[in-house]
């Protein structure tokens, strides 16, 4: 009996449970972060906390290496802000209560303001995931814009406008309207970003997926969706923030253009629509090499067998040569094939 070949779509299943958080990492996460939250709430009475980043957004990946919350701080609204009072105050004091309130549960604990512009940068010493070598918390000291949507954030040592909130809400949408695919696609995205060198920083997947994911949609779709739309949209220019409020776009990836950027994600598309089109014209195992070529990471996605992707290769070449037909060519036929190059070569 042949087995069954695994398609693109199962491929992508099974690879994106390789990469997905523990429910062990989310649960010691949210216990920390609940830690914090509750020291903040203390020392800063009336006041509410938000939660954001990858573990608020579901789409985090293993292994679990920080989270982020923030706390819009009410007493601070009307004598904090841009003309008043900076951001530093307010963030020694949420600094000295985390200090405080963990320090007794978690010993190599450090608690940074110094030299942060944006976040109190918590430091548990203490990792969530085996094998990691800490784990850290970045919290916002915000308080409200009463004069239009959104926060005002620390911009060291001033403020900037934002709206992570929003952002959460926007995110949480749009999973919920694509029965979870859209986390599923972002979550994918966001490790081909971090095994190609990370062109793109994660907010940036997922303001672009926000502008072209809608609905369910398989993950193959999705993958090709978003780096047809990520690659035309970066091509005129850098992502804004969804919620219209931040004044600047998004930032690209550390290091680079956004020439560069362009034509990474343009290549990552050829290489999507190729896989699909394999896949489509009957040569599975080429198309799996592909998506394997695409993701560039082993343990995730491992590449085919070599000698099964070229005998493939070989008996499309064959048959069309001859002018032949085989079982599994389909459309492919007539058509020119891409000679399949083994990733040993």
């Amino acid at each position: 009996m042949v087995n069954k070949l695994p398609t693109l779509e199962e491929l992508l299943t099974q690879a994106r449970h390789q990469i997905e958080v523990t429910p062990e990492e989310i649960e010691e996460a949210r216990r920390r972060r609940e830690t914090i939250a509750n020291a903040l709430r203390n020392e800063f009475p009336g006041s509410r906390v938000y939660f954001n980043g990858s573990l608020a957004h579901g789409d985090a990946l293993t292994p679990l290496t920080d989270i982020d919350l923030g706390i819009v701080i009410a007493a601070a609204k009307y004598t904090h802000g841009p003309g008043l009072a900076g951001p530093r105050d307010l963030m020694d004091r949420a600094a000295g209560a985390i200090r405080r309130e963990l320090k007794s549960s978690f010993p190599k604990l450090t608690v940074q303001v110094e030299g942060c512009t944006r976040a109190v940068l918590v430091r548990f010493g203490d990792p969530v995931h085996a094998g990691e070598k800490g784990f850290t918390c970045d919290v916002i000291c915000a308080i409200d814009n009463v004069n239009a949507d959104g926060l005002f954030i620390p911009k060291v040592p001033g403020w900037s406008r934002s709206h992570p909130e929003t952002h959460t809400r926007m995110i949480r949408a749009a999973i919920k309207e694509s029965k979870v695919t859209f986390a599923h696609v972002v979550r994918l995205l966001k490790h081909w970003n971090r095994c190609n060198d990370r062109p793109l920083v994660s907010w940036n997947i997922k303001a672009l997926a926000l502008g072209c994911i809608h609905g369910p949609i398989t993950q193959l779709s999705g993958l090709a969706t978003w780096f047809s739309f990520a690659g035309r949209e970066l091509d005129k220019g850098l992502t804004e923030d969804p919620a219209r409020v931040a004044e600047k776009p998004i930032k690209l990836g550390s290091g680079w253009t956004q020439t560069q950027v362009v034509a990474e994600l343009r290549a990552g598309s050829k290489r999507v629509d190729e896989a699909i089109r394999l896949e489509r014209d009957g040569y599975p195992l080429q198309a799996h090499e592909q998506l394997a070529r695409l993701f560039n990471d082993e343990e995730m996605l491992p590449y085919p067998n070599p000698d099964a992707v070229r005998e493939e290769a070989a008996l499309g070449w064959k048959t069309l040569s001859t002018g032949g037909l085989t079982a599994g060519v389909g459309s492919g036929f007539g058509r020119p094939q891409v000679q399949a190059r083994s990733w040993t070569e």
